[in-house]
């Protein structure tokens, strides 16, 4: 074999395994850092059904690339956290990281990311720190931060004349913040938090909070809960009585995949977030209808966030042709994209947060019916983020 021959195979060979070809070419690990047991493990199955669904609608691919999938049960607990991702990061190499549901565990998963550099998309858990103080150029959410449905409901509860409020949720980031956002908009229209009630996550024996609230007699009630915290939660406030004499308003997580197990302990009951069940536009129509006749059930917020993060990913990954080493690249079509989601059309804020609208919804029936925009295109102030 000739030199000049021998020169060219040896650059061909250094060309195929330089960093950028590897992050181009072969298949796109996606590590899915989720939920399968647990308080959380029914949320958990929805975001990954709507990943994969529109993973499939693109033929396996995102950026061109076919996506293989590496699944860690995170188990809802944030002691385990650094030990899980640091696994999908370093033994399994993946190129990006999708979850979670528990906030706890999510802003181990955002100290991770930002450290490795690892691409993330948080497809439920709404951690103000996460597009805060945690914020990077290669973290992004397609779901909410805690604070969007608690601002949404506390503009709404004080509209409905309420002046004083009693709060409760598990004491945990997500209900720390939920209640934040709730209070600065209720307090900012004029009304008062009387009390604010928590116990710890994922502790369901609410009798004795409930008799404080009763014996406190609030105008109304604003709360967090989610999953089977909130099936129970429910029951328990009717079973108390309060549901007569109390006005329950929540985060729609209260109601949101849960229907079901409440029965009509929920019915009649108002929550706030960036979905409904009766949208009717047409994306919602057809991913519904996607996504019933794929997995055999109805959709929930849950199920559309997981989209939206396939979604998101698709789109930066499509602006560098799979190459997931152009962080900023990435960023930047992210950033300008206008996503066209079944919760109605959103954008990502520098902090790389939705700015969306959050619905004022009703149960009826199994369904938490759209009642009216609650706020329109409620972007987070992104507080402490720093990019």
């Amino acid at each position: 074999m000739s030199p000049t021959r021998l020169f060219c195979l040896s650059a061909l060979a250094a060309a195929l395994a330089s960093p950028a070809m590897a992050q181009t070419g072969g298949k796109l690990k996606v590590g899915l850092m989720l939920p399968a047991t647990g308080t959380f493990a029914a949320l958990g199955t929805a975001i990954e059904n709507g990943f994969r669904q529109y993973v499939n609608e693109q033929g396996g691919k995102l950026g061109g690339r076919e996506v293989e999938f590496v699944k860690v049960d995170d188990e809802s607990d944030p002691s385990k956290a650094t030990d899980n991702v640091n696994k999908l990061v370093k033994r399994d190499n993946v190129d990006v990281l999708v979850g979670t549901v528990h906030s706890g565990v999510a802003m181990a998963m955002a100290k991770v990311a930002k450290d490795t550099g690892t691409l993330l998309v948080v497809p439920n858990a709404g951690a103000d720190a996460v597009t805060g103080p945690m914020c990077a150029v290669n973290i992004f959410r397609s779901s909410f931060s805690n604070w969007q449905p608690g601002y949404a409901m506390g503009e709404v509860v004080a509209k409905r004349g309420h002046k004083k409020v009693v709060t409760i949720t598990w004491k945990y980031a997500a209900g720390d913040e939920s209640v934040r956002g709730f209070k600065e908009a209720f307090e900012k229209a004029g009304g008062s938090v009387v009390k604010e009630l928590s116990l710890p996550f994922p502790n369901v024996e609410f009798q004795a909070l409930l008799t404080e609230i009763a014996a406190t007699r609030p105008d109304a009630v604003y709360t967090f809960f989610a999953g089977g915290g909130a099936v129970k939660f429910v029951k328990d406030y009717a079973a108390a009585g309060l549901k007569k004499s109390i006005p329950l308003y929540g985060a729609g997580f209260l109601t949101d995949g849960t229907l079901e197990a409440q029965g009509a302990d929920a019915d009649g009951l108002y929550t706030t977030l960036h979905y409904a069940d009766s949208l009717g536009n047409a994306k919602d129509n057809a991913f519904r209808l996607a996504y019933a006749k794929a997995y055999k059930l109805q959709p929930d917020v849950y199920a559309v966030q997981g989209y939206d993060a396939a979604q998101m990913l698709g789109i930066g990954l499509a602006a560098v042709k799979g190459d997931t080493s152009k962080k900023a690249e990435i960023a930047a079509a992210i950033e300008k994209a206008r996503i066209d989601s079944p919760r109605g059309p959103f954008t990502i804020s520098k902090a790389h947060n939705p700015v969306q609208d959050m619905y004022l919804r009703q149960v009826v029936g199994k369904e938490n019916k759209l009642v009216s925009v609650a706020s329109k295109q409620l972007a987070d102030p992104g507080r402490g983020c720093r990019m």
